[in-house]
């Protein structure tokens, strides 16, 4: 599936063979966090796993606030790390999320590869809350 909210799962899982969709892709990163209300819960009560797409932002705008915003900036230099592979690291900080990021090279891969072995704290993910705030109420689902 792709770009499916809740009531287009619950539609969809009602059709015979409904109940074998294999994941739903869609636009998830810290700026666009929308999904956490409800997609995401309704996904992991039936065991469905989310893809996000765009997992370090989209635009351009975006990702050059994303990389440049001091609380990511300073949780990369405590991993080691770049601030795209903190926004990376921090999809991929529940195993029922899976992320589909751009790698246009070899060594882009490779740093791609390297999220896996970042494990994020909570004392990370409280100040990246506090950065990119999860969402308060129910928001239509994002697309590109």
């Amino acid at each position: 599936m792709s770009n499916f909210d809740v009531a287009d799962m619950d539609e969809w899982v009602a059709l015979p063979g409904g109940d074998e969709v294999a994941t739903n892709q869609v636009l998830y990163n810290l700026m666009h966090r929308g999904i956490e209300w409800d997609l995401i819960p309704w996904s992991r009560e039936r065991q469905i796993p989310i893809m996000a797409y765009s997992p370090v932002a989209h635009e351009t705008d975006e990702q050059k606030r994303m990389f440049t915003d001091p609380t990511i900036k300073s949780i990369a230099t405590e991993h080691d790390a770049t601030p795209a592979q903190i926004a990376l690291a921090w999809v991929l900080r529940e195993p029922d999320l899976i992320a589909i990021p751009k790698a246009s090279r070899p060594e882009h891969i490779r740093q791609n590869r390297a999220v896996l072995d970042i494990k994020l704290t909570d004392d990370d993910l409280e100040k990246l809350d506090k950065t990119f705030p999860p969402p308060k109420q129910k928001i239509p689902l994002e697309m590109l």
